[in-house]
């Protein structure tokens, strides 16, 4: 089989530069072309450049259907709005896209949801193996105990992180809200201020941190009458979430179209 053709969306962003040394160093990939938002001072120059690799003669562009048509899946850690447009893109093409973007409305949502009716779409949060591991460990542990233990998540993002909680603490939210049978969106507490009152038994509370240069801690801790359960990950390397998403497009050339998340790549659902 030939090699697949990957498109870098964000090329010019530090998970953008790091896709573009994964691919370089993973066999049976690609570069067929890298993408930024028009106006960026990126267009033009050169991927491999950016990425501390020396030239490899794919320039920064704006054009995404030029591009796409070119290529067999993109893989996109860019900003909803630009997500969302290459999901309807991604789907005119026929490609698979990947989408490690986090931050979406319900509206973005609802657009990628439908572009997947016509392409395969792989979308998490986080794309690294260690997190979704844990987000299956968090679904048990959550189904095993009751209300008496209660479950907060805490994460520490970098202090150019524009999202919060982060789409990686959303994850393993709503992976311990799948455990205990809730909704999420009905059970969640994102911020506490003041005088709050008593915590209420089922809710899932967030805390997020953000400063220096963290890539990224999370910990779902369930506090139970006099004991606790602590349940981490540590991301130090950009990298991890590369492999992760190019693991998912190669796994996603041979999908149907669909709305697949890496739960589905790494067979944990």
């Amino acid at each position: 089989m030939p090699d697949m053709r990957i498109v870098v969306a964000g090329a010019g962003g530090r998970m953008g530069r790091t896709l573009v040394k994964a691919i370089a160093d993973t066999k049976g990939l690609a570069l067929a072309g890298a993408l930024e938002q028009a106006g960026s001072p990126l267009l033009g120059q050169d991927a491999g450049e950016l990425a501390g690799l020396g030239r490899n003669g794919v320039a920064l562009a704006s054009d995404a259907a030029a591009v796409l048509a070119k290529a067999d899946g993109v893989v996109d850690f860019s900003l909803p709005s630009a997500s969302r447009e290459l999901a309807e893109a991604a789907a005119a093409a026929g490609i698979a896209h990947i989408i490690g973007t986090t931050g979406f409305s319900e509206d973005d949502e609802a657009k990628i949801k439908a572009a997947a009716a016509k392409t395969v779409i792989v979308k998490s949060g986080n794309m690294s193996l260690g997190v979704n591991l844990l987000a299956a460990l968090v679904k048990r542990v959550a189904k095993t105990l009751d209300d008496e233990f209660d479950i907060e998540i805490v994460e520490m993002h970098h202090n150019r992180k524009i999202d919060a909680p982060s789409g990686t603490a959303l994850l393993l939210g709503r992976a311990a809200a799948d455990g205990r049978g809730v909704d999420l969106g009905q059970r969640s507490v994102m911020a506490r201020q003041g005088h709050t009152g008593a915590r209420q038994s089922g809710d899932i509370g967030f805390a997020a941190l953000r400063g220096g240069t963290v890539v990224g801690d999370h910990s779902v801790i369930f506090a139970g009458p006099a004991e606790r359960i602590e349940l981490s990950h540590r991301a130090e390397d950009r990298m991890i979430f590369a492999r992760g998403a190019l693991h998912a497009a190669a796994w996603a050339r041979d999908q149907k179209p669909g709305l697949y998340s890496m739960a589905d790549v790494l067979g944990l659902t």
